[in-house]
């Protein structure tokens, strides 16, 4: 198990619940649009990479690439946003041992097989530079992991004569990548048809402790391109009111995911299946009700005018109503902003997939949040 975070630094502690391992919980309650925790990476790599894969983004911390542009002294496939990260990299995650073992790489086409070539070999700088943070990696839960599957085999072929891993130091560090890595996303915009494209991974060793929840409590938030030293810390807020010792749960992928793919995916990259509130009540609809739920707007609209709204049987629909992005195309889940300094709520909410920031008439108060918190309870 990682580490156990401090509560000084966070609002929410790690427990063992049955039947879902770890989880993190509310240390005490928490009001809509709270940062429950605010985590920085063991290490970043890119989503996949080429002859360049540095080309639009910074080769240490992914901030896009716009007037400035430091290349890499040792090799042209990185290139760096300033001096202090060139200067960082060089002495951690992109030494001279990393622009070698690129130099050196044969030619990957899977675009996923090349991102673990590139997690293999980042993890393999942290070992050199960051021993303590290795072990703390290799601590993160990987699932069962004790056979290697025929792409590790093929991984380790590759990587090993750098990294000088061993099968099963391969085979387990690519399942706690798989379990734990969290996606950086590119900018959401309208002219790709809010297709967002993943620009690079990271293992955030206290975020991985969020247990999956298909009507989550809290969403994730990223700001790669913002200034600053901080850009790839990853931020998660309430999206509404949680009560002292509920455990707070993320979405692993967007909320407006039909049943079956969510649980394919779920058993597919976690091994398990969903069994949450929201998956009980889906699980015996047919397909064309699952699509029609997620799709037509009108239909949870009408929810929303309900006299009966408190009472639904579907209290996901009104989840859809008040906390996913009315944007076209998006799909985010927006929460509240943080409170102000002097703990004044904030009535604006943000989108974690396009950014949109829109002030509700009622948020104020957050006194609906508090009553959908008690609706699925």
């Amino acid at each position: 198990m990682a580490a156990p975070i401090s509560p000084s630094e966070t609002l929410v502690m790690p427990v063992n619940i049955p039947n879902r391992g770890r989880a993190l919980v509310a240390i005490r309650d928490i009001r809509a649009g709270e940062i429950l925790l605010s985590d920085s990476p063991l290490l970043l790599y890119p989503a996949a990479f080429s002859s360049s894969p540095a080309s639009s983004f910074c080769s240490l911390c992914f901030r896009s690439l716009l007037s400035v542009r430091i290349p890499c002294p040792s090799c042209p496939s990185s290139a760096f946003c300033s001096v202090r990260c060139l200067s960082t990299a060089l002495c951690s995650s992109h030494g001279p041992s990393i622009c070698r073992a690129l130099a050196a790489l044969p030619p990957v086409h899977d675009p996923e097989l090349r991102a673990q070539c590139y997690f293999l070999l980042a993890a393999y700088a942290l070992s050199l530079t960051s021993p303590d943070n290795f072990y703390l990696l290799l601590s993160l839960d990987g699932g069962d992991a004790a056979s290697a599957h025929p792409e590790a085999i093929a991984l380790h072929a590759l990587i090993a004569p750098v990294t000088g891993f061993s099968l099963e130091v391969t085979t387990s560090l690519i399942a706690k990548d798989k379990r734990n890595a969290f996606g950086l996303m590119e900018p959401f915009r309208l002219e790709d048809g809010g297709e967002r494209r993943v620009r690079a991974y990271g293992i955030y060793p206290s975020a991985s402790f969020f247990n999956h929840d298909c009507l989550p409590n809290a969403c994730r938030f990223d700001y790669l391109d913002r200034d600053g030293d901080d850009n790839s810390k990853i931020t998660v807020r309430a999206i509404f009111d949680i009560p002292k010792g509920r455990e707070v749960c993320l979405s692993y992928f967007p909320v407006n995911w039909g049943y079956k793919e969510r649980q394919e995916r779920l058993m597919e990259d976690y091994g398990f299946q969903c069994n949450c509130d929201r998956c009980e009540v889906e699980k015996n609809w047919k397909d064309e009700e699952e699509e029609g739920m997620d799709d037509d707007n009108d239909e949870v609209g009408e929810m929303e005018d309900s006299e009966e709204n408190e009472n639904v049987d579907f209290p996901h629909a009104y989840f859809f109503v008040r906390y996913v992005c009315d944007q076209e195309d998006c799909g985010g889940t927006i929460a509240p902003l943080p409170p102000s300094p002097k703990g004044t709520l904030s009535d604006v909410m943000e989108c974690n997939v396009c950014g949109q920031l829109k002030k509700e008439e009622g948020f104020g108060g957050h006194g609906s949040d508090s009553e959908f918190g008690a609706m699925i309870d």
